[in-house]
């Protein structure tokens, strides 16, 4: 669930994508018979699983009036203002687990380790999907 405030809508954060990633590291520790590379993969996997779960305690992103705000225990450390995108995208729609979002100067990829749902509406609501390259 959203929080909000005012105008602005903070994402509620949600940790399925860091916990498949650990999943997935630690099914192909076990499952999969072990060759020279496999523990280095599976453990590099987890630490990465580790890092985005991590990232989900620490990061919020609010959607305010006029930018998409990354925030960091709730100070500001990035500001994407809406007039700059170009498009955007969500990758793999049934369950969001990447966003894609181009600016006038630069494009951004975003794990998704908030509500999938409320993103997409907040993104179709304030990002004119006529200006953007929405998935279905």
């Amino acid at each position: 669930m959203a929080a909000t405030c005012d105008d602005a809508v903070t994402l509620a954060p949600r940790p399925w994508l860091p916990l498949w990633i650990l999943a997935l590291a630690g099914l192909a520790q076990v499952l999969l018979p072990p060759w020279d590379g496999l523990p280095w993969i599976s453990g590099i996997t987890g630490l990465f699983g580790l890092f985005l779960l991590l990232q989900t305690g620490l990061l919020r992103l609010r959607f305010s009036a006029d930018a998409l705000q990354v925030l960091r225990l709730d100070q500001e450390i990035r500001r994407f203002p809406y007039a700059d995108w170009t498009g955007w995208r969500l990758f793999w729609a049934p369950v969001p687990v990447l966003l894609y979002f181009r600016e006038i100067r630069s494009l951004h990829l975003l794990p998704v380790l908030f509500d999938g749902r409320e993103l997409r509406r907040q993104l179709e609501l304030r990002v004119p999907l006529s200006s953007s390259v929405a998935s279905p």
